[in-house]
């Protein structure tokens, strides 16, 4: 018995060691003609809790920012809430591009005329903004910060039109959040974002969908997806904690359409940095090469 146990925990101990080398990798080579995409749930602040904790992690979200040294980084909840639907204040990001060098934004505007809680920042030098958009999970779309079917807080998509520079290929990124509480907000979700790539990408551009979709790969929020010809990269592992742990299966995703091919699977960036989580959810990249 004593053997036994002896024999689990060094297995245990192999395990988590193998979990935290594979985390450890940084700035893995980018393969040529390849893009190398992210998406990051950083959790939204409230600056006027003395239990926030952005002054603690913010270092640490640099640096798994510089760590990943993504082209595009597609972010979820990066909002500073002071009440309402929206603030006109975005110390997130302010705090992302004065801390972080190379990137431009794109999907931000005026609080009152276009969200700014889901930008997409990119590496200017090799993407140019053709335009940008959103459309918000609700009876009207269009309508910036309507609420939910069922009257529940607004979530949207926001989306960028890409062009990259080498070679004048065009491509959409599209940034979901969707409801943590309500399936059946989710699934109307799932079916919205579907007629929606259609109208906005013209069915005809490659495309992809990044975010928080708050469901694990098999459910049919993202069979919904898979049914308009999307693919999903193979996720590894939990991606967000509960209570502390990686409990729950990835409910971070990023898909493509035909027009892509995946180089590697969907790398979770699980390290912390001086002791410190970026956030409540670990961001998630792939290399796709168009």
């Amino acid at each position: 018995m004593r053997t036994k146990r002896l024999f689990l925990s060094t297995l245990t101990v192999v395990w988590f060691s193998l979990l935290s080398s594979a985390s450890s990798l940084v700035k893995a080579e980018q393969p040529p003609h390849a893009l190398h995409i992210a998406s990051f749930n950083i959790h939204y602040i409230v600056p006027s809790d003395q239990k926030d904790d952005w002054e603690d992690r913010k270092h640490a979200v640099t640096d798994v920012l510089n760590d990943m040294d993504a082209d595009i980084v597609a972010f979820q909840e990066m909002e500073t809430f002071d009440g309402g639907h929206f603030s006109e204040r975005n110390l997130q990001l302010e705090w992302v591009m004065s801390s972080l060098a190379g990137y431009d934004t794109a999907a931000v505007g005026d609080p009152r005329l276009f969200p700014h809680t889901q930008p997409i920042i990119y590496k200017p030098e090799k993407y140019e903004v053709i335009d940008q958009g959103f459309f918000f999970f609700s009876e009207t779309p269009d309508k910036i910060y309507s609420r939910q079917w069922d009257g529940r807080y607004p979530y949207f998509c926001s989306w960028v039109h890409f062009r990259i520079k080498t070679g004048d290929n065009d491509f959409f990124i599209f940034n979901v959040h969707n409801d943590y509480k309500s399936r059946t907000n989710r699934l109307k979700t799932s079916e919205l974002i579907a007629d929606q790539v259609k109208l906005i990408a013209l069915e005809n551009y490659p495309i992809v969908i990044v975010g928080d979709f708050n469901a694990p790969r098999w459910a049919k929020e993202l069979d919904i997806l898979g049914e308009v010809g999307l693919s999903i990269v193979n996720p590894s592992g939990s991606t967000n904690r509960l209570f502390g742990l990686p409990l729950l299966p990835a409910i971070d995703h990023i898909l493509f359409s035909a027009d892509f091919r995946p180089q590697n699977g969907m790398k979770v960036w699980r390290d912390k940095y001086k002791g410190v989580y970026p956030g409540d959810h670990y961001p998630i990249s792939v290399f796709l090469e168009l």
